[in-house]
């Protein structure tokens, strides 16, 4: 094994690409169930919004046209999760499960036609000044602006949550759907539009496999990644900042593992493929995550 073809600022560089499409999917997800709903169909919304941001990107020739693709196919399939849950009071936990094999099965036929074309270019941003520190540069400075705009994401949902009025309503929401309602709050509208919002964010850290780090349409090219943007919410104890940490922490052991095969580890293949995953259960099992929200998964039957 020869270490030394590791180079570290590679490395960190490579870490905060690996973390953004389940940056992007997590903190979707994290202000569903703030929200007070568990949605379980994120890697199906995740693999919908990959198949639709490639489609649209490949036929317009603009990778930004893709993400806009992707976030309304992502919110359409989250959409229907939100009717099914809200208005049709179906349970959460099977329509989250049945909105994962729909979207998995819908993105298998959607892509059948774009299998090995490779999708349109989207060029790294090299920031002035900032780009040409020494080792800070390359690992921060450096990248597409679909990674800014994750970590602006993150930090938008954190002042949302914590300073806006309509953060403090949909919080209560998730807290109590009951109060909520009593105080005059429309509670199935915010649990849409969160719901909504969610499959938006999923749909865009879908894309981002499908246009920025692969980039090509493979079927089931997520490969669990929406999972692990569950996880990684109840890891983060519903909290933004520390969601950040557990999508890096992700990012770096996957980046971590594929450096050690290239470097000829004496470990079979499969068993560091699979270290991401296992870090991740690891994880959640050592740490205590915080308390959930208080209608977290519950239904809201207005006619009360």
């Amino acid at each position: 094994m020869d270490l030394s073809s590791i180079n570290p600022v590679l490395l960190f560089a490579s870490l905060m690409v690996a973390a953004t499409p389940i940056l992007l999917a997590a903190i979707g997800e994290l202000a569903v169930e703030r929200a007070g709903v568990l949605n379980l169909g994120v890697e199906g919304m995740m693999i919908t919004g990959a198949v639709c941001g490639f489609i649209v990107a490949v036929n317009t020739g603009s990778p930004w046209l893709g993400f806009v693709g992707a976030a309304v196919g992502g919110a359409m399939l989250a959409l229907l999760f939100g009717l099914l849950t809200q208005v049709l009071l179906s349970n959460q936990v099977a329509t989250g499960l049945a909105l994962t094999l729909f979207g998995l099965g819908l993105s298998a036929l959607m892509g059948q036609g774009y299998i090995g074309i490779k999708a349109p270019g989207f060029p790294d941003w090299h920031i002035p000044l900032l780009g040409d520190i020494p080792v800070i540069g390359p690992i921060v400075f450096q990248h597409d602006p679909m990674v800014y705009m994750g970590l602006a994401l993150v930090g938008a949902v954190w002042a949302f949550l914590k300073y806006s009025r309509t953060g403090l309503i949909l919080r209560a929401v998730g807290e109590n759907h009951e109060a909520a309602h009593a105080l005059g709050y429309h509670v199935i509208r915010v649990r849409v539009l969160a719901i909504m919002f969610g499959g938006a964010c999923a749909g865009l850290g879908g894309a981002y496999l499908s246009l920025v780090r692969v980039p090509q349409w493979t079927e089931g090219m997520t490969a669990g990644a929406g999972w692990i943007a569950l996880a990684i919410v109840v890891f983060a104890s519903w909290k933004p900042a520390r969601l950040l940490l557990g999508a890096y922490l992700f990012g770096g052991v996957t980046v971590l593992q594929l450096n050690l095969q290239a470097a000829g580890l004496a470990i079979p293949v499969e068993y560091l493929s699979m270290s991401p995953y296992l870090a991740t259960i690891a994880v959640l099992v050592i740490m205590r995550a915080g308390r959930a929200p208080g209608s977290l998964g519950q239904s809201f039957h207005a006619s009360r």
